[in-house]
């Protein structure tokens, strides 16, 4: 495989994730404060988030091993960013959708269930959201939105 395109599909499969995750965590939200069922939909989008996840993160990890000498020859602030910050971030959020999956699908109450997926999703999502290198950061700059 091409490094540039695992680059370009990691780069564009961000905005898949960050939709998803954000999706299931709200709709999970709202069920829970609307004290609703869940919606079948709303399951499916959670899972979909979660496969979304495990996807993005071997795709990182394979460009994180590719690109290994250049981050470590990095310094300063943008050099911990790809170092240390972008993957250890990025593996806590995924760490916090998997368990929040999981342990939906093991309580027996639908309200439990929702609050679990809303609390570890909104959680992982403002994770994703800070370790993203978006262009507007020194980290991300001159990297495009895609």
């Amino acid at each position: 495989m091409d490094n540039y395109f695992l680059l370009f599909a990691h780069s564009l499969l961000r905005y898949g994730v960050v939709i998803a995750v954000a999706w299931a965590g709200f709709a999970h939200l709202r069920g829970f404060l609307g004290n609703r069922p869940i919606l079948n939909g709303d399951r499916a989008v959670a899972i979909a988030a979660m496969v979304l996840c495990h996807i993005q993160l071997v795709i990182g990890l394979i460009l994180y091993l590719i690109n290994y000498s250049t981050y470590n020859s990095m310094t300063g602030d943008v050099g911990r960013f790809w170092k240390m910050e972008h993957i250890g971030t990025m593996v806590i959020a995924i760490v916090l959708v998997t368990i929040g999956r999981v342990s939906s699908k093991k309580a027996k109450e639908e309200r439990v269930k929702q609050k679990r997926v809303a609390i570890f999703y909104l959680i992982a999502l403002v994770l994703i959201l800070w370790a993203i290198p978006w262009p507007l950061r020194e980290v991300g700059h001159g990297r495009g939105w895609l």
